[in-house]
């Protein structure tokens, strides 16, 4: 709770490039040996139920677990056999070197802030660029608004209802008035009710 952020990074996903995918997915699934948040005390990587790992397990998962496309990156059968040899490749890190991160991928997680080759980095670049330029025309053509606060408003209630409560016409008697007259209370009160006037 009191560590710092977390690190959040673009990974490449393509089919083209499968190694920093492949990296991502075994961080994750170590995740529970290096934090000791496996059940019991020396407990296996598949019972942490907060890991999709159960339902590599399982054989089946919710709809967005695509578990053939991690296989098919570490070049295993997409069935129940290259599900058991990778659950099997997992304990086994886990159990010998408590899911310690590969000096491969501490690499790649040091290398800053995408995960990909450099063609990887330039998509990247030139959809900051396009976000940048679709933000920037978006911002001039909207109108600046209008800094009246409904004074405009308030000044044409005034008059047209100020005689209504006895006020004179003019603004320069109106002002002559002292601050507790019956009528301009009266006509401010219908303003504050009418406007956004006095309400900020």
């Amino acid at each position: 709770m009191f560590q710092g952020r977390y690190k959040s990074v673009p990974v490449n996903g393509s089919d083209a490039d499968q190694h920093y995918f492949r990296i991502v997915a075994v961080i994750i699934h170590l995740n529970p040996a290096r934090a000791r948040l496996e059940r019991g005390e020396v407990g296996k990587l598949v019972d942490y139920r907060w890991s999709s790992l159960l339902s590599y397990a399982a054989g089946e998962g919710p709809v967005w677990l695509e578990m053939q496309r991690l296989l098919k990156s570490l070049e295993l059968a997409e069935d129940g056999r290259g599900r058991r040899a990778y659950l099997a490749w997992l304990e086994g890190r886990a159990a010998n070197d408590g899911g310690k991160i590969g000096e491969d991928a501490q690499a790649a997680l040091r290398q800053g802030w995408y995960l990909g080759e450099q063609t990887f980095r330039d998509q990247l670049l030139s959809l900051i660029d396009k976000a940048k330029t679709v933000k920037q025309r978006v911002r001039r053509s909207v109108p600046k608004p209008e800094k009246d606060h409904g004074e405009k408003d308030a000044e044409q209630l005034s008059k047209e209802h100020g005689p209504r409560f006895g006020l004179p016409a003019s603004a320069k008697e109106l002002a002559a008035l002292r601050k507790g007259d019956e009528g301009k209370a009266l006509v401010a009160a219908f303003i504050r009710h009418h406007t956004i006037v006095g309400t900020e």
